[in-house]
């Protein structure tokens, strides 16, 4: 299977948090009560199949997140918990779904007119601090990492926590080692600069940012400075641009900044997931949130199309995972709309394939192609 047999600008996206939001509505062994052969747009998802198919996505990788306020050992049941969700969910809809843990496989899923359904742990909270447990992860089809989520592990700074281990720790680069040894993307959304500074010198296969943007154009510390890019890009890595307003519009960072700081006056984590996310949905009520755009989306596109290359831009929407979507891309069906305005600013339809599956599946392949070594 080759990419010109496959039907042209299918998305393979980099970050969904339906599994999780599946799970918030009706919980872990219930969640699949939720029908997504329906229109889920009541219960308050961006993501059912019909939106997919209307989006032209060929591909998903399936957040099986979790808070990263979970001890460590309940951080390790909840993502299987989560990961045999992933397994069910294809069961249940296998004629609109298939699961896929290699290039060839995603492939194969987008010919049928399936979408290619991958897997993908966010924090490495979620592999308990062992080896072990990150290669039963990757045998039951994880493919990529996270190295952190909002919290630091006792191995890797997150972007968004005090500092600890100044990046990484021996420990956490013996973590990045394995994961090129068996063949699982290493993913440098919501990790300190200086975790993806050490990643980037340990990694023998490309990393993924499966759901970031350009520090550039908005000052969250979850969005990767030009200086990474380049560096990602030497590396033949892909940036997979997300829709979170507060990582496109600084109006909205600075809205979340002072929510977290009014969350820390009430004596709330701001980096408990969960929790913020509905002190943020009350908060609004009161301090109306900025709105960011699908323009601005293609601005952030822009820039690391101009720092890193052409063939290192993805997208990650994060779609499911955000409390507030970005103004023209509300769900899943909306990737036409983003990739039109792409072509009226000039990428050619060379561009946009491989923006929307072409650079992802060369990284796959790649870090099989380490792991095979």
């Amino acid at each position: 299977m080759t990419d010109a047999t496959l039907p042209d600008l299918l998305v393979v996206d980099g970050h969904n948090d339906l599994p999780w939001a599946l799970r918030e509505l009706a919980g872990a062994e219930r969640a699949l009560e939720v029908a997504l052969d329906a229109d889920t747009s009541a219960r308050g998802l961006h993501t059912d199949l019909e939106r997919l198919r209307r989006g032209g996505v060929g591909g998903q990788f399936w957040s099986v997140y979790v808070p990263s306020s979970l001890t460590e050992a309940q951080a390790v049941v909840a993502t299987l918990e989560q990961v045999d969700l992933v397994h069910r969910m294809v069961a249940r809809y296998a004629d609109r779904l298939a699961l896929a843990t290699t290039a060839a496989q995603v492939e194969a899923a987008m010919a049928q007119g399936r979408v290619a359904s991958l897997l993908g742990a966010e924090g490495g909270h979620s592999i308990g601090s062992s080896l072990g447990v990150l290669r039963v992860l990757h045998r039951l089809g994880v493919r990529y990492l996270t190295l952190t989520h909002n919290h630091n592990t006792p191995w890797a700074d997150s972007a968004t926590d005090e500092p600890e281990h100044g990046g990484l720790t021996e420990f956490g680069r013996e973590v990045v080692r394995e994961m090129n040894r068996v063949g699982m993307l290493v993913d440098l959304s919501h990790v300190a600069a200086a975790t993806m500074r050490d990643a980037l010198e340990v990694s023998q296969a490309p990393v993924v940012f499966s759901h970031s943007n350009a520090l550039a154009l908005c000052g969250s510390p979850r969005n990767v400075p030009d200086d990474v890019l380049e560096r990602m890009a030497a590396g033949g890595g892909v940036c997979m641009a997300t829709f979170v307003p507060q990582f496109v519009a600084q109006e909205c960072w600075e809205w979340k900044l002072e929510s977290r700081e009014a969350a820390r006056a009430a004596g709330i984590d701001p980096n408990d997931h969960p929790v913020m996310t509905a002190f943020s949905l009350a908060r609004q009520e009161r301090h109306p949130r900025p709105e960011a755009t699908l323009a601005q989306v293609a601005d952030h596109l822009d820039h690391l199309r101009e720092v890193a290359g052409v063939e290192h831009v993805g997208l990650g929407g994060d779609l499911d995972g955000t409390e507030q979507v970005v103004v023209g891309l509300e769900d899943v069906s909306t990737y036409p709309a983003l990739l039109a305005e792409l072509a009226d600013r000039g990428w050619s339809e060379e561009d946009r394939r491989g923006l929307t599956h072409g650079n992802v599946l060369r990284v796959l392949r790649d870090a099989e192609a380490v792991a095979g070594r």
